[in-house]
């Protein structure tokens, strides 16, 4: 998932803007898409399942009009969750006025507080994390003089990780979990607008300059009156960013905490050559997340790096795809092998990671078809051992291949000759050129950075009240 926003004191084309920083963020979601435009207050809004260059056509567009702000967001489905009914941004009316909401990011409580606000007399229609924050914002509303002071009472309930933009009237509002588990930033144009985002790349795409990370725990207000930081809830926990971003969900021109992902990548890739090297004639990277991660193997290793898979572009990221069937489906047609590369040569494949490990079978089967004589498998990450309950995809541990089968195993079941993982004690290092104090690696070691939920078959997407409720 990912969020954007623009906020500015001149009427502008910023649902274009929007919809241009989204594009960049696509890679983060693409099962929905959204944008609401804030026009002197009043709210035009769209928002469907789908792709944002499918969704947002240029009539469409044009019906959203000018305004001041915007706020937009893509989103992966999970366990099912790709109804339109699910899309954000999603928009809020009550007592104190209108808002629109968007997050990156789940909470571990959302059973918890759904249960609690049910019992009050709420009443969801979705089943996406969003309306729980709608919530338990607006609640707090009723006795906070600000929004922004809304936002900082109900983050003491919140609990898990998330980046959050919620635009009212008059502002708009960035947000971020004590731990930092999800990237935040922004930027300011030439114009004066300034830019909210998951992720540097976008803010490159709309023209901006990056000015800084939104800090964990921090609520940045943007208003007519500047630019204001509230830092109740900062340094109140150890810094905690998902090392899953290096690894594959960012795309590799952005920077994170100061740290250049492709550089990341490639710190990796050598990490993994010098943890399992082997005798090959070429190295090749799965597309796209792997290309980074084998550039960094082949240098380390001095083992040539060739083009040996070509990706389908108009096919998604196979990974964000919450059914198995469908994720499998989109591999047959998502990668072909360049035959000169790898006919008659032992070759490194890297991916940037191995979870449940059905991707991989066929992708060793493509190269094997297409003459490899030799196949080495290489995860750019270490074995994924544990559930994550941030909103990356990685669920149970009856999915993740690591929990059943060793790498000499996995190996057979690959077709593959050997397999072999980043270690453990490597992935803290990939960001160490930049800021980050710490990283969260449950999915790697199970320490949690939070709570996690009692019952890990608790599903906390595709809630269902119970009968006696």
């Amino acid at each position: 998932m990912a969020v954007f926003g623009i906020f500015g004191t001149k009427t502008a084309n910023v649902a274009s803007s929007t919809y241009y920083g989204l594009y960049a963020l696509q890679h983060r979601g693409q099962a929905s898409t959204g944008i609401v435009v804030n026009d002197d207050g009043v709210f035009h809004s769209y928002k469907d399942s789908g792709l944002t260059n499918e969704v947002f056509t240029p009539r469409i567009l044009e019906d959203l009009g000018l305004g001041q702000m915007a706020l937009g967001n893509v989103r992966y489905g999970t366990s099912g969750t790709r109804d339109r009914v699910n899309a954000e941004p999603m928009l809020v009316n009550h007592v104190k006025g209108r808002l629109a909401i968007s997050h990156d990011g789940a909470l571990v409580n959302y059973a918890e507080l759904r249960r609690e606000l049910e019992l009050e007399g709420a009443i969801f229609h979705t089943a996406n994390d969003v309306e729980v924050f709608a919530y338990m914002i607006t609640k707090a509303r009723l006795s906070e003089p600000s929004t922004e002071d809304a936002v900082c009472k109900a983050m003491e309930r919140l609990k898990g990780g998330y980046s959050m933009l919620i635009m009212s009237p008059q502002k708009l509002i960035a947000a971020r979990d004590e731990n930092g588990l999800h990237p935040l930033c922004y930027g300011i144009r030439d114009d004066g607008e300034y830019v909210v985002s998951s992720e540097t790349c976008a803010l490159n795409t709309v023209g901006a300059t990056f000015v800084r990370e939104v800090e964990p725990g921090e609520v940045v207000v943007f208003s007519k009156e500047g630019v204001k930081s509230i830092r109740t809830h900062c340094g109140k926990k150890p810094e905690r960013l998902c090392v899953f971003e290096y690894l594959y969900t960012a795309r590799p021109d952005s920077v994170i905490n100061g740290c250049s992902v492709h550089l990341a990548r490639k710190r990796a890739g050598a990490f993994l050559a010098k943890a399992h090297p082997v005798e090959a004639d070429v190295v090749i990277g799965a597309p796209d997340s792997g290309i980074d991660a084998a550039i960094g193997y082949a240098e380390e290793s001095g083992i040539p790096y060739g083009l040996g898979l070509i990706k389908n572009k108009y096919i998604g990221r196979t990974f964000i795809d919450p059914g198995q069937s469908v994720r499998e489906d989109k591999v047959k047609i998502k990668l072909n092998p360049v035959v000169e590369t790898v006919k008659g040569k032992r070759v490194v494949l890297v991916d940037d990671s191995i979870v449940r490990g059905t991707t991989m079978v066929r992708v060793v089967k493509l190269l094997r078809d297409a003459g490899a004589t030799e196949i080495h498998v290489r995860s750019s990450a270490p074995e994924f051992l544990n559930p994550c309950y941030y909103g990356t995809d990685i669920g149970s541990k009856e999915e993740l291949v690591a929990c059943k089968y060793t790498p000499a195993d996995m190996a057979k079941m690959f077709g593959a000759e050997s397999v072999g993982f980043l270690p453990i004690e490597d992935v803290v290092k990939l960001g160490e050129s930049g800021t980050c104090k710490g990283y969260c690696k449950a999915c790697f070691d199970g320490n949690y950075p939070t709570e996690v939920p009692a019952d890990d078959n608790d599903n906390k997407y595709d809630h269902k009240i119970s009968e006696n409720k």
